[in-house]
This record gives C-alpha cells, structure tokens and sequence, in this order.
C-alpha cells in the first residue's frame, strides 16, 4: 500500500460497541471500509456507515490482498479483543510496516480472565488453539501451575479436559469462561475428569494444574519420556548436546538423523519460539518422531521423511545443525556446515571409529572443539555392583564464522 492514510486495526470485544474507548470508537465511525468477522462485523451498529467485508477463509492468504484492494478507502480491521495477543494485528503490521498501522487495543481475553479469577497475569502461562494445536499446552504442565487457553470453538474444553486427564492431571480444576465482558458472560466450574458438555464458541478456559507428572524444560528428559526402538540419544548425552547446541529463542535447528526426535524436542522446549526440522529416513522412526513431539508439548517440530543431504534441499536455513544418525554419508558433513549462516552452531556425535575419523579429520582441517564422552551406570556383577561403560562418544561443536 502506497496511500498516506494509516489503516487502524481496532479490538472489540464481546460487550460490544458499548465498551469501546472512545478513541476505538471514533476510529471506526472515520473508516471507509471495515473488514472483521460476521461477529465483530454483527456488534457494529447503523451509525457505522462503513462499507463491511467480512473474513475470506482461509483468512491469512487472502489478507495481504484484501489490504491492497481497500488502499486509501480508510481501512478499519477489527480483531477480537487485544488484536496484538494472538490476533490479527501482528499480522496486518507485518504485511504493511508499523508506520502505516495504528491499533487500538480492548482487554484481552486473558486480561478479563485473570480479573475475574484473581490471577496475577505474569504469573499465568498462556495459550491458543486458533493459533496452535491442544497439545501444545501439555508443555506447561506442572503442579500448581496456571494456564489459560483460548479456544477456537465450544467444544475444546472437553477435548482438552480428556487430554489433561489422559496425561495424569484429572484433577485440574477447569474454569470456562464464556463472552468476557458481554450481558450474557458465563462460567463452568468443575475437574478436568469430570468434565461433560460444550460451551459457547466464545471461550476462554482456565486451568489450575494437580498434582501429577511433569517434564523439566531443561535437557536431559527421562529416555522413558520417548517411544523408541532403541535409536535414541540418551538422556546424558542428549542434556550435554542440547548444551552445545545453545538454543536461543526464535532459532531453527535441523537434527539430522533424528531417530525418535529427542534432540530436536529438547530444542524446542528450551523456548515455545524454538523450532526444529527432524530429518528421518526410516519411515517408523519419523512416525515416532512425530508423536514423541506431540506427547512432550512441542508443535515446533516439523518431520522430513528422506536421507540427507538430499533431503536437506529447500529446507529453511538453520541457526544450528545436529548430526546424530548418518554421519558417513558421503558430503554430509559438509552440507550440513555449508548450509549454516555466520554464527551458526554444527554439532555431530560419533559412536563407530569409522564415523570418529571423519570427525578427528575435519577438526585437523578446519578446527572446532572435540571432547569424548563416556558415561557409566552402576550394574549388577553377581552378588556385588560395579560400573558399566555406555559407549563412549565423539562430540565435535563448530560455529561458523567470518573467514
């Protein structure tokens, strides 16, 4: 959009008109076009002499050319509640720059719950199924914890009452709360095991997390926290290779050879923005992979079915690269280094002497740090105990710089 007029995204919320600021109001009364929702759109009254385009689905690819093609009409999008939590607002500000958006936020959704619930808002881990899967908030279970999802329909908070029950944590206590802010504003209170009925679309579900099972975000989860066939880094190894790895927020890693994914898992619960690519060949090993993901919490986990490198081509440039399964491939290595940008981390683990060597060879010709890992367990030897050896591994961690 090359027009001057900025176009104002605005937050309604389910009060209605009626509890727009007046800044919010006026912003409305100006615009030319509206786009939003048949219900934002439905909450506007006859004084709103706007032209009214409701939502296209799928709304997200259609939105940059709905923007274009109401250019300069006075563009006013409403979002539900706060439009820069979880809503439309980042998006439209992504598409047209900050200096051609100005938005007018309402309470958010988590901001009423925690009004009426008595919940400090930074003490509360939130969540989206509109933007997310449901089982992205099993990440964040752990007792005594606070969630709030907001819902994308009536009937999530069943199916997610189901899914804190199945996961050990049924006696949750569950708060719907249905049109915050509206006349006809509700709630349901009652356990996650107990939980019968739908609610309205409108919906925001609290949980107060039980007593039960819980997963450190730190690395190094139980090897039982995995479904494997034994192709699995294990726990030690996997907490000091995550290490190397140095996951920051918004990274992308690739675990090459991912086997049950653990490495790439452990990447992305280190930070909910964390992403991975597992790339797998065996077709049962990448299955697993994908539900080892979903059990732990961790939507940032896309499987490629295939054998690097050839499956590596068109991949996302990543932040960080493992090598754990497939280091003798031929130019492995080296593509997996090549496809990093400056400042980026490969990290490659050798148990066989044939896959040692490689690793000894590219630290003598182009250095990096080298340590060995060996990790013992206590094991019965007849009546007594004595230390087992694991087989010892190779590690090699390079970062890529300025030449």
């Amino acid at each position: 959009m090359h027009d001057s007029q900025p176009v104002t995204v605005v937050g309604i919320g389910a009060d209605g008109w009626s509890g727009l600021a007046p800044a919010s109001a006026e912003a409305i009364r100006a615009a030319g076009v509206v786009l939003g929702g048949e219900r934002q759109l439905g909450l506007l009254p006859a004084e709103v002499r706007a032209r009214r385009v409701a939502w296209p689905s799928p709304l997200l690819p259609a939105l940059p050319g709905l923007l274009r093609e109401h250019a300069g009409s006075g563009l006013c999008v409403l979002a539900s509640g706060d439009p820069m939590w979880y809503g439309i607002g980042a998006r439209v500000i992504e598409a047209l720059g900050t200096e051609r958006v100005r938005v007018f936020p309402h309470p958010s959704a988590a901001s009423l719950a925690c009004a009426r619930l008595g919940w400090a808002v930074q003490d509360v881990d939130c969540y989206s199924t509109l933007a997310r899967p449901e089982f992205a908030l099993l990440a964040g279970l752990a007792p005594g914890r606070r969630l709030l999802v907001l819902c994308a329909d009536g009937r999530a908070p069943a199916r997610i009452a189901a899914l804190l029950d199945s996961h050990g944590y049924g006696e949750s206590t569950l708060t719907a709360l249905e049109n915050l802010g509206a006349p006809t504003e509700a709630s349901t209170r009652m356990r996650a095991r107990d939980w019968s009925g739908n609610t309205g679309s409108l919906v925001t579900l609290a949980i107060e997390c039980s007593a039960g099972p819980a997963h450190s975000r730190a690395p190094g989860l139980p090897d039982s926290a995995y479904d494997s066939d034994g192709q699995l880094t294990k726990r030690h190894v996997r907490a000091i290779t995550v290490s190397s790895l140095a996951p920051l927020p918004g990274e992308l890693l690739w675990d090459v050879g991912a086997g049950a994914g653990s490495i790439a898992i452990e990447w992305a619960r280190t930070h909910s923005s964390c992403r991975a690519i597992a790339i797998e060949r065996d077709p049962g090993r990448a299955d697993r992979a994908e539900r080892n993901a979903a059990s732990l919490g961790v939507p940032g986990v896309d499987v490629v079915r295939g054998a690097a490198p050839d499956a590596l081509a068109g991949l996302s440039t990543p932040d960080a690269v493992f090598i754990g399964g497939g280091l003798t491939a031929p130019g492995l290595l080296e593509s997996c280094f090549a496809a990093l940008g400056m400042g980026g981390r490969l990290v490659a683990n050798a148990v066989t002497m044939e896959s040692e060597q490689l690793l000894l060879g590219w630290h003598a010709n182009h250095g990096g740090d080298l340590t060995r890992i060996e990790i013992a367990r206590p094991a019965a030897v007849g009546g007594f105990s004595a230390w087992r050896s694991a087989l010892p591994v190779t590690q090699l961690v390079v970062r890529k710089e300025e030449q």
